[in-house]
């Protein structure tokens, strides 16, 4: 049984000088890593106080019914998640993030004017066993492409949130491996976007995509997350602050 308290788990975030050196991009912290909602509406949550191209962040992202993405960060674009996805969404927002918790397994994220988003987070069997996995799993084994393949394709089936892949290529062009530690299930949740109620979460009609990241078809939480980008390619793609009239990561 996972006797861990996504709260706790959350705050206990090593330092840049306790990860693994080499000369890729990391980042590390903690993430709602997707929630899709009935109504088409998405929303996704990063909380990585360790970076080692600049400040920590938070971040969430939002989907509209209608497949337009927008992401809020409290830093600038090239230090936040734009920096790998910027060009394959249409909007990039430098404001006050924040998180609250109010319990071991709830939290409200803001972003000023824009979203309240309240969670109420859980256990399964099936994010126990993975929990249990992947605290014991050494590092070498995060690195390995084919372990990594292997672990998106058994998650998502038993995880019932669809397609996941736990590394590949972002919109950007740079390569990926995530390594979330501990899991949860998002058990409850109620959301208000530029003042609109999300509805109920529930799968997306068709499960949606920004390059190899698939976002999971059901709210699942990642405590102990770590990301590391071995390569920094460089996007072809024009940037999206020229279609918004906001600074967008290259």
């Amino acid at each position: 049984m996972n006797t861990y308290q996504p709260q706790s788990s959350a705050q206990a975030t090593p330092t840049l000088a306790e990860l693994p050196f080499d000369a890729a991009e990391h980042f590390a912290g903690y993430a709602v890593l997707g929630l899709p909602f009935a109504s088409g509406h998405y929303l996704a949550f990063r909380d990585f106080p360790v970076s080692s191209v600049g400040p920590g962040y938070r971040s969430v992202w939002h989907r509209t019914p209608g497949g337009e993405w927008t992401i809020y960060a409290n830093t600038a674009p090239e230090f936040s998640c734009a920096r790998y996805f910027g060009s394959a969404v249409h909007h990039t927002v430098e404001t006050d993030v924040d998180i609250q918790w109010s319990g071991p397994f709830t939290a409200r994220i803001t972003v000023p004017g824009a979203i309240d988003w309240r969670l109420e987070l859980g256990t399964s069997a099936a994010t126990s066993m993975l929990t249990a996995m992947a605290v014991r799993m050494p590092e070498t084994l995060w690195r390995n492409e084919l372990v990594l393949r292997a672990m998106g394709a058994f998650a998502g089936p038993l995880l019932n949130a669809g397609r996941m892949k736990v590394s590949g290529v972002v919109p950007n062009g740079q390569t990926f491996q995530a390594q979330p530690r501990k899991l949860w299930l998002v058990t409850g949740s109620q959301a208000t976007i530029l003042g609109e109620d999300a509805g109920q979460p529930g799968p997306l009609e068709v499960q949606d995509h920004l390059a190899d990241f698939w976002l999971p078809q059901r709210g699942l939480f990642g405590a102990q997350v770590g990301v590391r980008f071995p390569s920094t390619a460089p996007s072809s793609a024009e940037p999206a602050s020229e279609r918004t009239g906001r600074k967008q990561a290259a």
